[in-house]
C-alpha cells in the first residue's frame, strides 16, 4: 500500500460514510481557501512598502474580519449538524445485533433469531497466505445482508472497548454496564475490516472485526446453517 493511499479515507460502504467523505472534502476546500488567502495577505504585507502614518483605525476591515469567520463557520456547521442528526437516527431497523467486547475478543448475538451467537477471535497470521491481512482476520465473520438497516447494540463485559468500522463510519464505545446503539446500512458486498479503537489493555491490537456483506438470500442460508 502506497503512502499516498494511506493518507486517504477508506472507500465508503454506507450512505453515511459517503456523506462523511463529502463533508471532509467540503471542509478541506474551505481550509485550503483560508490558507491561500492568509499566505497572500502575509506576502503582500511583506513585499509592499506603503505606509500610512496617520491611520488610527480601520472600521471597515475590522467589520470584514469579524463577519467573514462567522459566515465561514456557518458553511461548516450546517452540514456537520445535519450529519450528526443522520448518524444518531435509527431508521426502522430490519434486524438487531448485539456485540460484547471482552479481553480480547468480540461476542455477537443475533437477537432476531434463536440461538444464533458466536465469539470472534483473531486468526494467527500466515506468511504464505498472500490474501490474508495481518492482525485483521477473524475465525468468525459477522455476516450481514446488504441494503438493509442494521441496528447494533454495543456493550462490554470487562473494560472499555470501541467497535469501529471505518468504511461504515461507525465508532461505538463499548462500556461495561451500559448499552450503546448505532445503525448503518451496507450498500455493497464484500469484507469490511475494523478494530477496537479504545486502548483496552495489553492485547488491544488483537481485537479485529470482520463484517461480511452478502445478499439477503445468502444471509438467510447462512442463518439456517448456523441455527441447525
Amino acid at each position: 500500500m502506497t503512502t499516498w493511499s494511506c493518507m486517504n479515507l477508506q472507500d465508503s460502504a454506507s450512505p453515511i460514510m459517503e456523506q462523511l467523505i463529502f463533508f471532509h472534502d467540503h471542509t478541506l476546500m474551505i481550509v485550503t481557501m483560508i490558507l491561500v488567502s492568509v499566505l497572500y495577505f502575509m506576502t503582500s504585507m511583506t513585499i509592499n512598502k506603503n505606509v500610512n502614518r496617520y491611520m488610527l483605525e480601520g472600521q471597515t476591515i475590522e467589520l470584514i474580519w469579524t463577519i467573514a469567520p462567522a459566515v465561514i463557520l456557518v458553511f461548516i456547521t450546517t452540514p456537520s449538524l445535519r450529519l450528526l442528526y443522520l448518524m444518531d437516527e435509527i431508521h426502522n431497523p430490519t434486524m438487531t445485533i448485539k456485540t460484547i467486547g471482552h479481553q480480547w475478543y468480540w461476542s455477537y448475538e443475533y437477537s432476531d433469531f434463536i440461538k444464533v451467537e458466536f465469539d470472534s477471535y483473531m486468526t494467527p497470521y500466515e506468511e504464505d497466505n498472500k490474501k490474508m491481512f495481518r492482525l485483521l482476520e477473524t475465525d468468525n465473520h459477522v455476516t450481514l445482508p446488504m441494503n438493509s438497516f442494521i441496528r447494533i447494540i454495543v456493550t462490554a463485559a470487562d473494560v472499555l472497548h470501541s467497535w469501529t468500522i471505518p468504511s461504515l463510519g461507525i465508532k461505538a464505545d463499548a462500556t461495561p454496564g451500559r448499552l450503546n446503539q448505532s445503525s448503518f446500512m451496507i450498500n455493497r458486498p464484500g469484507l469490511l475490516y475494523g478494530q477496537c479503537s479504545e486502548i483496552c489493555g495489553a492485547n488491544h491490537s488483537f481485537m479485529p472485526i470482520v463484517i461480511e456483506s452478502v445478499s439477503t438470500k445468502k444471509f438467510i442460508e447462512w442463518i439456517k446453517n448456523l441455527s441447525e
